[in-house]
């Protein structure tokens, strides 16, 4: 059904509660992108989200928002830590998809001779593809289970990143409460192999440039100038993740049913997240998380790897340092202030980053003065961007902001595009290098599959849930 939109200002629109809706539904965007998704089926998604019980103040969405399973991406619901419900839907699929931003003190000058050989490096070194992995890090059962134990803080103690990586990764890169014992043994099996590895799709490790700074205060913190090469890393849970979410779905859908839940979508099912099923899910979820801090961890080394390699340089000595590292589909307990009342609430973001204000004691204290650093990717054409959490958006949207820049066309619409084109020569006009396990990833990533990420980040800096900070454009992209 098409709903009803009431605008609320230039940047943020209203689904009044009707029906079974808890709360009203919020969406940010501009009055241009408004018009192109005010038929688009996943707001109807963001109206079937604030059906769910415990939803507190509304169901929101993102400007990068599209169509995903129960909730959309894009999507943010915060819900009482007593009376609400969890919902694997609310994470996805990719439990604990994020992305890792490395600073470099190398100029792109500087750097524009090795950056073939760079790509080249790094293609060779971190496996991409559906079910790519390393031979020589194939972990057995007990070894595995320490990494969805502690995270990053695993990779850290093999040698594999330095000790203050940890203070600039969202939650320490360990998000508590895991049991590895929630996991099940084909969720294991699926992730054996796959450590430091990329996978498909949307993922990628981008090398770019500082090409413009916002917020020189800000970028001082973040350790970011102009002319910089930085390197992004976008990736996840792989088939750990996926299979956690696949083996909780099955039992959320008899859950549901179990405690009485009245749902729009089957896809929204879920359990209270006090009840043994609801808890069984947050410690698989955790440990699916703390196994994509760990790949991510495991990636930057092979970053830094491959950089001092072709560069004939340290990585000390290169400034390789983790400027941050955010979660884009997590669920996760947060205190929020409502009402004039502290409330602890399990925070759902599915295609939304936390973006915390400065101050905040979950900033790192390297960020504090200026508040938590938002990478917001966008595509392997144009550009991705820096921002800076604010005061308004953990007042209004608990602590979230847009995670990137959201889909334009459907997988299959962007391969019917791109027949008859050379998207690598195209690219490699525009300066970007690219590497890519298979030209079919190649045609569904093309530039034009996505929104503007601009005019997103327009939307959300505009609201004031982040600043702007930097953007940064792409010279090598290795894609899965």
């Amino acid at each position: 059904m098409k709903q009803k939109l009431e605008p609320i200002d230039a940047w943020r629109w209203r689904i009044p509660r009707h029906g079974g809706m808890q709360v009203d539904g919020l969406i940010y965007s501009s009055r241009a992108m408004m018009r192109e998704l005010e038929e688009d089926p996943c707001l109807d998604q963001v109206a079937n989200v604030a059906h769910l019980p415990g939803i507190l103040r509304a169901s929101l969405a993102m400007p990068d928002i599209h169509w995903g399973y129960g909730f959309p991406i894009g999507g943010v619901a915060a819900m009482d830590a007593e009376a609400g419900v969890v919902s694997p839907g609310g994470v996805g699929y990719d439990i604990n998809c994020g992305v890792r931003l490395v600073r470099s003190s190398v100029a792109a000058q500087e750097f524009s001779p090795h950056l073939e050989a760079v790509v080249q490096r790094l293609f060779a070194t971190i496996p991409t593809g559906v079910g790519a992995g390393r031979r020589d890090l194939r972990l057995g059962q007990k070894e595995l289970e320490k990494v969805l134990e502690k995270g990053a803080a695993w990779a850290v103690e093999e040698g594999m990143g330095w000790q203050r990586d940890l203070e600039h990764l969202e939650e320490g890169g360990r998000l508590p409460g895991a049991d590895p014992e929630r996991v099940s043994a084909k969720a294991y099996e699926r992730g054996r192999a796959q450590l430091g590895t990329l996978g498909s799709g949307n993922h990628f490790a981008e090398i770019q440039y500082v090409s413009e700074i916002f917020d020189p205060e800000a970028a001082r913190a973040f350790g970011l100038f102009a002319g910089q090469v930085v390197v992004m890393v976008h990736s996840g849970s792989r088939g750990l993740g996926h299979q956690v979410c696949t083996d909780h779905l099955k039992v959320m859908v008899k859950a549901a049913q179990r405690y009485g839940i009245q749902l729009p979508d089957r896809q929204l099912c879920c359990a209270p997240i006090s009840s043994a099923e609801g808890r069984s899910y947050l410690a698989a979820m955790a440990a699916a998380a703390n196994y994509a801090f760990a790949n991510r961890q495991v990636m930057t080394h092979w970053v830094r790897e491959s950089f001092s390699r072709v560069l004939g340089r340290p990585a000390e000595e290169l400034g390789l340092d983790v400027v941050y590292d955010v979660c884009h589909n997590i669920a996760k307990f947060e205190t929020f202030e409502l009402e004039g009342k502290k409330v602890r609430a399990c925070v759902h973001r599915k295609g939304a980053t936390r973006a915390y204000p400065p101050g905040h004691p979950e900033t790192p204290a390297a960020y504090r003065q200026v508040g938590q650093p938002v990478l917001i990717p966008g595509d392997m054409g144009r550009y991705s961007y820096v921002l800076k959490g604010t005061e308004q958006a953990y007042r209004e949207s608990f602590g979230s902001c847009c995670h990137g820049a959201g889909r334009r066309l459907s997988r299959h619409q962007a391969k019917r595009d791109a027949r008859g084109r050379s998207l690598l020569a195209e690219l490699k006009a525009k300066g970007v290098v690219v590497m890519a396990a298979g030209m079919a990833t190649v045609a569904e990533e093309m530039p034009e599959a996505y929104k503007d990420v601009a005019e997103v980040v327009e939307v959300v800096a505009r609201a004031g849930l982040a600043g702007k900070v930097a953007q940064l454009r792409p010279i090598g992209v290795v894609k899965g």
